[in-house]
């Protein structure tokens, strides 16, 4: 999971389930996943991406995440059609 993901995450959880939720949802990710960061390159390469489709509302998150995946050889696990667009490997 990369780091962005984690953050977004934990927020989406804290806002909808509150904070003993959000507490014991960090506490079982952090015993069981590999987190990566993306490196400045990626994000320099998700700006390039976003650049690439101005008619397209993308989020620098989600254009950080298609990159990484895309170096990383891993699927985006989403129903968002962004990644589509962005020929990014998905699972769904």
């Amino acid at each position: 999971m990369a780091y962005p993901t984690l953050a977004e995450a934990y927020t989406l959880v804290l806002y909808r389930l509150g904070n003993e939720a959000a507490f014991s949802w960090l506490s079982e990710v952090r015993s069981g996943v590999a987190l990566v960061n993306p490196t400045p390159e990626d994000y320099h390469d998700a700006m390039q991406r976003l650049l690439a489709f101005p008619d397209q509302p993308i989020t620098l998150f989600d254009a950080t995440l298609a990159v990484l995946c895309s170096r990383l050889s891993a699927e985006v696990w989403t129903y968002d059609h962004h990644f589509d667009l962005m020929r990014i490997a998905v699972w769904r």
